[in-house]
């Protein structure tokens, strides 16, 4: 059975300044999410499930849909404000979306076979998907999920700070934790040179260079979906007055560890990872991408031939 690949792509890039979902970094005008695409097919994905909101979808219908005619197929679901609130805590006074677990939950009617999660700004590689595609097709254990790591620091950006799922991985090379760190950034003017670190409100946490974090690649079972969603009524209930509350995956994963209903298999990614918090962020991606193609990972133009 072909897994299905679920693109997160409902975000307000807040911090870009547009919908950084569609725009343009390859040499031919390619979206990331293009390069996702090409990935996921040639390692044997069925399916993709775009996660938007109502708004994007005329646009993702026609920058997707002629190019992957008879290549894939396609779905979309709707990450709507008030999809899964419990319907007696009445209207949603929000207009950000719930988050990343939320967008999860918004594919479950969507979503039959076994299935990864990606963003849809970040560039992982072929090795990623590649490595979570084989677990899905050839894993049994209902409880099992997984994910793939990278390490801290490649994930940073030169322009700002980045949000990043922290990992603790036993010796087994399971997933103990994840915590969800809002301001990582790389810190200079030591005197031992420059160091990663995270900010909180009590302070800086050092992060060794190699410290595993989530990129929010993720590969899950359907039985998870009905877990998620006990969760998520929960956390709507608890947080439907912070308007700014995200249900996060991490917190998922986290919640299915600590209660025994679920565990996570850590895959570490050799293959080179980037993405797109600031607008400032643009002309590396770009550069980056040029030199894949000028490598050959990649045709000069994606669709032409697959």
């Amino acid at each position: 059975m072909q897994p299905t690949l679920l693109i997160l792509a409902a975000g307000m890039g807040s911090r870009y300044g547009g919908v950084k979902q569609l725009d343009q970094f390859g040499p031919h005008g390619e979206t990331i999410i293009d390069y996702s695409l090409f990935d996921a097919i040639r390692a044997g994905f069925g399916k993709v499930v775009f996660i938007i909101r109502e708004e994007l979808r005329a646009d993702f219908e026609e920058i997707f849909l002629p190019k992957l005619q008879g290549k894939i197929q396609v779905d979309f679901a709707i990450q709507a404000l008030g999809s899964y609130v419990p319907v007696e805590l009445g209207a949603v006074e929000r207009t950000k979306p719930w988050g990343t677990g939320h967008a999860v939950l918004c594919a479950k009617d969507h979503t039959q076979t076994p299935f990864a999660v990606i963003n849809a700004d970040d560039f992982y590689g072929y090795q990623a998907f590649e490595l979570i595609s084989q677990f899905l097709q050839t894993d049994t254990d209902d409880q099992l999920h997984a994910m793939v790591a990278y390490e801290v620091k490649n994930t940073l950006s030169e322009n700002g700070s980045v949000s990043r799922g922290v990992c603790e991985v036993n010796e087994s090379g399971n997933l103990m934790s994840v915590i969800e760190r809002t301001k990582i950034y790389e810190q200079e003017g030591d005197p031992a040179g420059s160091r990663i670190v995270f900010e909180e409100a009590d302070g800086l946490t050092q992060l060794a260079p190699n410290t595993p974090v989530s990129m929010n690649f993720w590969g899950f079972k359907p039985s998870v979906f009905p877990l998620i969603q006990k969760q998520f009524e929960s956390y709507a209930v608890a947080n439907i007055d912070s308007p700014k509350a995200e249900f996060y995956i991490p917190t998922v994963m986290t919640n299915l560890i600590q209660t025994n209903t679920g565990h996570c298999k850590v895959f570490r990614s050799q293959s080179a990872w980037f993405g797109v918090t600031y607008p400032e962020d643009k002309p590396t991606v770009q550069a980056a991408l040029n030199a894949l193609h000028a490598e050959g990972a990649y045709p000069d133009r994606l669709w032409d031939n697959a």
